[in-house]
């Protein structure tokens, strides 16, 4: 039987969320300010003011997107004697820009230490960089450096959340969850998130908790109330998931999506004719949904219910699902066990009009064919 369980469906609902990295599994982008000017020059010429000038270049390129000619440059500027912090990270932003990512985060870590880590900005970007090229443990350790000298930055909770999320630290990833929620309790998407948290740790009652009270902050966001259904399905509570995708479905009666989470939470309770009938109501609103055709033709198929699974079949089929023409099959298998080669035939026969260069299909009518035949009398001479 096709299942299709949207676990995830509220992500592409909360398409603005503060946490890019968890909507859409983007790692945090390197902060990246207009890369910073060398000490002002003196009065009299020297190499530095030579360093100087050629940092000013350096940035004129770097600011029009010239990140291979500015690096360049930057090196230049470092052998001049440029400041060295300075250098090394606007050398990391070009490296990170030009998608050098593990020279980006040694050339962070340069900046860390010759700044005696007081330049947060090297080591957020330090941060990011590491988080995209997977190693979360050494993310983690520099966001919680970063975020020691400034605890007011919700975004870098959030990303060294998403972090500990990556590792399966479910436990450091709520509490930095809380820190964030803490800095901003208006977002609902933290709130969303710490739910998710704890629904990986398999505490369900918690993750319903929380999402009630972000639906009860928001009853205009439906997508609350099925999540509290995927929920509570997760958990193996039927009767409950089914309950709140209804409540759904009573604030978005024509959706065919939380139609079909409602038909396959009945029919996995046993209840296949009470699927089958939100299955019809989610077709009636999108004909083409071929997913919900597919598995109204097996919960039909299931129940003997030859005609209409046949026809949820060829629905399926007819929109380009190649699954409707293998429950076509096992129905014209069924007929032939029954001994009834003619239907299976004429089943088969159906699907032809929409697989017409399917040379297997046509030969398998063929042979349906000649085996009725076979099973008829002779004509009297």
């Amino acid at each position: 039987m096709v299942r299709k369980i949207l676990i995830n469906a509220m992500a592409a609902a909360l398409a603005g969320l503060a946490l890019e990295a968890a909507a859409a599994q983007a790692a945090p982008v390197p902060v990246d300010p207009a890369p910073a000017v060398s000490p002002r020059q003196s009065a009299a010429v020297s190499p530095r003011q030579s360093a100087v000038d050629i940092v000013n270049r350096a940035n004129a390129l770097y600011n029009k997107g010239e990140f291979a000619k500015a690096l360049i440059l930057y090196r230049k500027a470092e052998a001049r004697g440029a400041d060295l912090g300075t250098i090394s990270f606007n050398i990391g932003n070009c490296l990170y820009r030009m998608g050098r990512l593990p020279e980006a985060a040694g050339a962070f870590k340069k900046t860390e230490r010759l700044t005696d880590g007081k330049y947060l900005p090297a080591i957020f970007n330090l941060a990011a960089v590491l988080f995209r090229l997977e190693q979360y443990g050494e993310s983690i350790a520099a966001y919680r450096r970063a975020l020691r000298q400034d605890p007011e930055n919700g975004s870098a909770w959030l990303y060294l959340a998403d972090a500990y999320g990556r590792t399966r630290d479910y436990v450091g990833a709520l509490q930095a969850l809380e820190k964030a929620r803490a800095l901003d309790p208006e977002d609902l998407s933290i709130v969303y998130q710490m739910a998710e948290a704890h629904a990986a740790m398999k505490e369900y009652p918690a993750a319903i908790a929380l999402v009630r009270e972000a639906f009860a902050r928001k009853p205009s966001e439906v997508d609350f109330i099925l999540y509290i259904g995927d929920l509570y399905r997760s958990q193996g509570d039927l009767e409950g998931a089914a309950g709140a995708y209804r409540e759904g479905l009573a604030l978005r009666e024509k959706d065919p999506e939380t139609l079909y989470k409602l038909a396959d939470v009945l029919a996995q309770d046993k209840k296949p004719f009470l699927a089958m009938e939100y299955l019809q109501k989610a077709l009636g609103f999108k004909p083409d949904f071929t997913d919900a055709a597919v598995f109204l033709g097996n919960l039909a198929y299931d129940a003997k219910w030859w005609d209409r699974a046949e026809a949820t079949y060829l629905q399926a089929l007819k929109a380009g699902n190649k699954e409707g023409l293998e429950g076509l099959r096992n129905l014209a298998y069924e007929y032939h066990q029954q001994g009834r080669n003619d239907r299976a035939a004429q089943v088969l026969g159906g699907a032809v009009a929409f697989r017409s260069t399917d040379k297997v299909l046509a030969g398998e009518v063929e042979q349906y064919r000649s085996l009725d035949k076979e099973k008829r009398p002779a004509a009297p001479q």
